[in-house]
């Protein structure tokens, strides 16, 4: 009988381990508004972080693409959106920028979706995230990853 209760509390106590080392994952739509669904996110310092974009819009990749790109905190977001216009081989990453950016997702069109995982910076702050498809960070689609202890 005491055997079976130390492995009852040994698996509870594994299971709370494994739900609590489950990635925090936000769904964002990037809206034909070019403006993201979720403008913004709350994370813990150091959690892990999975971001799928998608992009239910009808219109033809040509006209209505989307990415998502995460910022550190003392990245030139319009200095980093402005050489993204150079980068559509790279779906408008600047390769050349990649020091400023935590994660990204590709380029994604109309039906499509992508995802990214990362871990949330450490250092508490507000961190920026856009989308780089031209004219789009323009127009206003962006928003802010808050890193926050509870």
């Amino acid at each position: 009988m005491l055997k079976k209760t130390i492995m009852l509390v040994m698996f509870a106590a594994l299971s709370t381990m494994a739900i609590a080392a489950q990635a925090k994952t936000v769904e964002i739509e990037a809206k034909n508004s070019l403006k993201f669904s979720q403008e913004s996110i709350t994370v813990k310092p150091g959690e892990e972080v999975t971001i799928k974009l998608v992009n239910n819009s009808k219109l033809p990749a040509s006209a209505m693409a989307h990415n998502w790109i995460l910022l550190k905190a003392d990245a030139d977001a319009r200095k980093l959106d402005e050489a993204a216009a150079s980068a559509k081989a790279n779906d408008y990453v600047p390769s050349d920028m990649s020091d400023q950016i935590i994660a990204h997702t590709g380029l994604v069109a109309g039906g499509e979706s992508d995802t990214v995982t990362f871990t949330a910076p450490e250092e508490p702050g507000d961190y920026e995230y856009i989308c780089t498809f031209p004219g789009h960070f323009a127009a206003g689609m962006k928003g802010t990853l808050t890193v926050k202890a509870e």
